[in-house]
């Protein structure tokens, strides 16, 4: 299944599968990392914003959100506000014509880029949209715990009023170029009418080392100053499955 497809059926039932995720705890927690690590101002670029649940928190806190998500679906539900827009496309080809002061990548977005040419047009794309001294903040599958603790067979359960969802997950490990293929069999049953619906996709996850990202950082003018246990802010480690990085443009070029 091509990048554009991947979430077309997916899509429909996103914000039903995630309704349990704590959005406002991951989007106070890029605030803190973005204070942090000074951000510059208050101009935001979000690669891959889903239906906007993210960047609308975080307009809320005072940011304007420029967010790029190639599902169409997600765009036609990211609903706009006076400091947050939502845009269809790709963020391996996007060109703003603009400078903002951070780029912010959650829920795994770069770990979709599983090939190499596809991860740098990313980092590329995200130098070329960010001032000297602008942010690049995103959070990855981290190898160290993907290759020790194996990724498992896992089932999640999920309703609504209109359906019952139900989502399983089975993954296999590609260790020699860094990928996890994980195979989603959805079922959804009508609540109403008992009819069932079945699809699958599968969704490729391309896991980092710390010295990996900072190749990529080091090949696209970005110095890393910050990597961390995604929200508890601990050392990464082998139980560490989601790693947040935080990178400084230093240069257009190496320096």
């Amino acid at each position: 299944m091509t990048d554009a497809k991947i979430f077309q059926a997916y899509s429909r039932y996103y914000d039903l599968l995630y309704s349990d995720k704590n959005y406002y705890a991951e989007s106070e927690y890029v605030v803190n990392l973005l204070r942090k690590y000074a951000v510059p101002g208050s101009d935001i670029l979000e690669f891959g914003c889903g239906t906007g649940k993210h960047g609308r928190i975080l307009a809320a806190r005072g940011f304007r959100v420029t967010g790029i998500e190639q599902s169409a679906n997600m765009v036609e539900k990211a609903c706009s506000s006076d400091k947050f827009k939502c845009i269809h496309g790709d963020i391996r080809t996007i060109d703003l014509s603009y400078q903002f002061d951070a780029v912010v990548s959650l829920f795994h977005v770069i770990s979709y880029q599983v090939l190499n040419e596809d991860i740098m047009a990313v980092f590329s794309r995200a130098a070329q949209h960010l001032g000297l001294g602008g942010l690049f903040v995103f959070d990855v599958w981290y190898s160290p715990a993907v290759l020790s603790q194996r990724p498992t067979v896992r089932i999640k359960r999920m309703s609504d009023e209109f359906v019952n969802v139900t989502r399983i997950a089975e993954p296999v490990v590609h260790s020699n170029v860094n990928r996890v293929d994980v195979n989603f069999m959805i079922i959804v049953q009508d609540k109403h009418t008992e009819f069932i619906e079945q699809f699958r996709e599968t969704h490729s996850m391309r896991h980092f080392s710390l010295p990996e990202i900072d190749l990529l950082a080091d090949a696209n003018g970005f110095e890393r100053i910050g990597a961390e246990e995604f929200l508890s802010g601990k050392e990464p480690g082998e139980d560490t499955w989601g790693v947040c990085v935080v990178l400084r443009k230093r240069s257009k070029f190496n320096d």
